[in-house]
């Protein structure tokens, strides 16, 4: 989310859900378009925000079997997602993403580009 310069909402990094992570849109743009355009495009579906968050967050759910492989094709679908709905954003974070999961998978060892 970083990497798109989008914040995640959590006073508290060390705290970060292991559920869900909820994002939330720059000002002026809604989440609830957001969501919308993705659903159509990519046939994903992604939480909205609740209460005063409403239209102002979207959220990402995993739970259960949400392995690497599937946390890149759903934040390539944010990435693609974003662009569609003509969000602000920086490109590259699944660039970012998949960095972090092979250096992790990895044990940290560099890899040579493929």
């Amino acid at each position: 989310m970083r990497a798109w310069g989008l914040e995640v909402l959590c006073a508290v990094p060390e705290e970060y859900s292991s559920a869900l992570t909820a994002v939330m849109l720059p000002a002026g743009h809604d989440a609830d378009h957001l969501r919308k355009a993705i659903l159509d495009a990519y046939d994903m579906s992604l939480g909205t925000g609740l209460g005063k968050l409403a239209g102002k967050v979207f959220r990402i759910g995993h739970l259960g079997d949400f392995n690497d492989l599937a946390l890149a094709g759903t934040l390539a679908g944010v990435e693609m997602g974003l662009a569609l709905a003509g969000i602000p954003h920086r490109q590259g974070g699944v660039q970012a993403a998949l960095a972090y999961l092979a250096d992790r998978a990895g044990g940290g060892a560099k890899r040579e580009p493929a």
